[in-house]
Order: structure tokens, then sequence, then C-alpha cells
């Protein structure tokens, strides 16, 4: 793989994501990797716990506006247009669906799709400086790969409408107080806090540890597939409106969009 490198440690596996750049944001290509790294553990039934993290500097930026790939799916036709955006959600359910425990270990900005990517991972710790933010509905779309419930779940639904309606931008002790993330740790020391709860995750019975979270996430999750099956579909419908450019053109432009309802 290009950007993703797994490495195991025992029972522990660390998946880094890194496009080379601070923003590190999230490709079409990154996408498929990471769910290729995500594949990868249906048949290991060795790892107990899988640590996913990105660069340094920055978890990810979201998703990258400026991709070619992305940019050719937005001009497709609808059929080809339903698949391509379905891309981010299949990521995030390859996540959800490791049997081990999984934890994000976020320094800097997680944004957008990073957000969508590290609600799907069961835990999350976050450097003591480091925001997590929701912008979508602020560049004319909706947000979607399946985490609207998700975050709903962590949060519950007064507090999922300020960080997906309002696009508040959440740092670290918000986070920790809300239940957005689990820990907030000094910056630079997210992976090495990942790594303490993974191995205390590592030194437990691994069947037990996976029967306990397949019942947590089948109880949280029941009703997530009904809430956000169509949520693609709700994107490609944004995707065709004039909002849509006009929030995409104006984040590319640094000012402010003038949004008609159209």
């Amino acid at each position: 793989m290009k950007y993703v490198t797994i490495e195991k440690q025992g029972r522990i596996a660390i998946v880094r994501f890194d496009r080379g750049f601070a923003a590190n944001a999230l490709s079409i290509e990154l996408l498929r990797e990471l769910t290729e790294a995500a594949r990868s553990f249906d048949n290991d039934f060795e790892t107990s716990a899988v640590i996913l993290t990105g660069r340094s500097d920055h978890f990810t930026m979201g998703a990258d506006l400026k991709d070619t790939e992305m940019a050719a799916i937005r001009d497709a036709g609808l059929a080809e247009r339903r698949l391509g955006l379905m891309t981010g959600a299949r990521m995030c359910r390859a996540w959800e669906e490791i049997q081990a425990l999984t934890i994000s270990a976020m320094e800097g900005w997680c944004v957008g799709g990073g957000v969508a990517l590290s609600v799907a991972t069961d835990l999350r710790i976050i450097g003591k400086s480091s925001g997590m933010y929701v912008p979508e509905i602020e560049r004319g779309m909706n947000m979607s790969w399946g985490s609207v419930p998700r975050i709903t779940n962590l949060v519950g639904p007064a507090r999922a409408k300020r960080i997906v309606i309002l696009a508040e931008k959440i740092m670290a002790d918000r986070a920790v107080d809300w239940g957005f993330a689990d820990e907030a740790v000094d910056d630079g020391t997210t992976l090495d806090a990942a790594m303490a709860m993974a191995e205390r995750a590592a030194s437990l019975p691994p069947v037990a540890l996976r029967m306990c979270k397949q019942d947590i996430n089948a109880y949280a999750n029941a009703l997530s597939h009904v809430a956000s099956h169509s949520d693609y579909d709700q994107y490609a419908l944004a995707q065709s409106a004039d909002d849509y450019a006009e929030g995409v053109k104006a984040f590319l432009e640094k000012r402010d969009p003038k949004y008609t309802g159209n």
C-alpha cells in the first residue's frame, strides 16, 4: 500500500496512514487502502487490539476536495456516482467490523471524514490541544458514511446536532466531557496512551473480548443502518444543488459561502 502501513507487536497492530503532507487529506485511493487494511484482520484470530493513527501534526483534515478521482465521481452519471459515494461508508464499516478492540490515536485536527472514521473505531485518544470538527453542512453537504448514528450513540441527539448541524469545533476537553473522545493526553503522546489501552486489551482473554465487543455493538448499532442506509443518496442529491457547488467553491477560494437553498 502507498499511504498505509501495518505494524504488528505481539497481539497489537498499529495502522498508520500518511499522505505525505500536513492536512493528511482522505483521497479515494487512501479510503481504499484503509478499507484493505481493516479487511486484512478478517481472518486474524491472534490480534486483540488495533490502533489507528494518522500523522503527528494532524490525524486528517478530511476529504481531499482536490482529489482527481473524487472530482471524477462528482462528474459521473448517477449509477456510477452512487457506487463511488459508497467508498467512505464501506471503509468505515470495515473498521467497525474488526473483531479486535480498535483505538484511534489522534493528534491535531480530526475533521469531516476523519471524524466518520474515528467514530467507527471503539475508542478515541486525543491530544490536549487537538480538536474534532464536522464542516460538511458548512460546505453544502450532508454528513454521511454511516457516521450520524455513530456520533449520536456517543454524545446523544442534542450534542450530535451541535456537532453535525451547527458544525461546532469540539476541542479535546469538551470532546472527552461529551463522550466524543475517551481520553485527552499530552500532545505527542496519543500513540503511547493508545498502546497502554491496547496492552490491557491484549492481556485479556481474546475470545471473551471479541464476544463482548460484538454484544455491545449489536445493541448500540441495532438501528444504525435504518438511520443511515441512504446517506450516500442524500449526498448525491446534495451534490446536484447549487449550494453544494457554492460550498466547495467558497472553501477552495477561502471565503464565506452564500447559500440560497437551491
